[in-house]
């Protein structure tokens, strides 16, 4: 889905931008539940040489990681974990891993235990799985929740910012099938004339170029407010008679992501760089706001959702502080990982569930928080570093010969 993410903190990375958010399950943080993290992989597995071919996990090289039993988790983190995993398996076992490290019939008894598991989770994780480090082992996690913003159904005063959905001239293409050299990777745009031409970006259609073709499926009364929800993928909208309209990510017009919070920061713009710091300037600035916001050209569309729960990359719910979006290169989707991070929140073992469109690369993290203040605060403000192992049945272990 994701398609889309947030990176809010002041790290040198960009904002990012993934497909869901969720409801959280957890409960508000404290300063007296913070853990110390455990070792970062690296100081406890031997660091692969890497093989020719880099863009994927097993070109990349992976190695054994420590047993499972020894990993520090929180038990109820754990738990959400393993319910997690049980609600990917059918498409699990099915999907073809892009990442080379696992086929889907080796998750297949993994996924039948699952099924009836009655013991400890982390019990079930060690029988079944083997822990391996991607490439280095250092992981980047961001964070991202589902925003709540005011909007209507039909357009009205103070609330017509345009909620698209997809386009019927928005065309996706599989290179791969025009050469075995381009195989896995894709394109997004338009047939113009006799060309194949990019979409629309961010500035033409908020300047009108898709109005009046019975696109819009509701209406945002914030610009900035739904340009922050377009970057989290998915989201709420709070209506007039107090009703809630779900919408969730449709498709994207194919333009490369900017982040503006590197952008401004870099300007001398801003100096606060979280969330609350770019939102503020924004508003504070509408005319600058709009152009700044019109430098990141990527677009969302939007369909309305009627599930309990917004839908991750592989068409199954998305679950607060259990679910991450991942780079599917190098992290099979379904999979479990597991993090150490130099902040406490994200330690712990976390289900693959969805993909980013700023979420590339080894052990590069989008860790979704849910809905409401709290998963506002920590997912604005995750920029951590550590470490990250990746779990693998032990079948597809042996045949990597780890």
């Amino acid at each position: 889905m994701k398609r889309a993410l947030f990176l809010l903190g002041l790290s040198a990375f960009t904002l990012s931008a993934c497909a869901s958010g969720v409801t959280s399950h957890g409960s508000p943080a404290s300063s007296s539940e913070a853990k110390v993290a455990s070792p970062p992989v690296a100081d406890i597995a031997a660091t692969p040489v890497p093989a020719r071919d880099v863009t994927t996990a097993a070109g990349l090289g992976v190695v054994r990681g420590p047993q499972i039993t020894t990993l520090q988790v929180d038990t109820r983190k754990t738990a959400l974990a393993l319910d997690s995993f049980r609600t990917s398996c059918p498409g699990l076992v099915r999907r073809s891993d892009a990442s080379g490290l696992t086929e889907g019939s080796d998750w297949v008894a993994a996924c039948n235990a699952a099924k009836t598991w009655t013991g400890d989770a982390i019990s079930f994780f060690a029988e079944h799985m083997d822990a391996v480090q991607v490439g280095t082992g250092r992981a980047f996690a961001t964070g991202y929740f589902e925003p709540e913003i005011a909007g209507c159904r039909m357009r009205q005063a103070g609330c017509d910012v345009p909620v698209y959905k997809r386009p019927s001239d928005l065309i996706d293409v599989d290179l791969g099938q025009f050469s075995d050299e381009m195989k896995g990777r894709n394109i997004r745009g338009k047939v113009s004339g006799t060309k194949f031409v990019q979409y629309d970006d961010r500035a033409a259609i908020e300047g009108g170029s898709l109005a009046g073709r019975g696109l819009e499926i509701a209406y945002a009364s914030d610009v900035v407010e739904f340009f922050f929800l377009q970057i989290q993928g998915s989201g709420r909208l709070k209506l007039p008679d107090g009703n809630v309209m779900r919408i969730g990510y449709d498709s994207q017009n194919g333009r490369g992501y900017t982040g503006i919070g590197k952008l401004m920061r870099d300007r001398g713009l801003i100096t606060d760089a979280s969330m609350q710091g770019i939102v503020a300037f924004l508003h504070a600035n509408p005319e600058e706001g709009r152009k700044i916001m019109q430098e990141n050209k990527s677009y969302i569309f939007f369909r309305e959702l009627t599930g309990a729960r917004p839908l991750g990359a592989m068409g199954y719910p998305v679950v607060g502080e259990a679910s991450i979006a991942v780079d599917v290169k190098f992290i099979p989707l379904g999979a479990p990982v597991w993090l150490s991070l130099d902040r406490a929140e994200p330690n712990g073992i976390w289900i693959a569930q969805d993909t980013g469109g700023a979420i590339k690369g080894p052990n590069r993290i989008d860790t979704f928080w849910g809905a409401g203040d709290r998963a506002r605060v920590i997912a604005g403000g995750m920029a951590a570093r550590g470490a990250a192992l990746v779990f693998l049945p032990k079948a597809a272990v042996a045949r990597l010969g780890l």
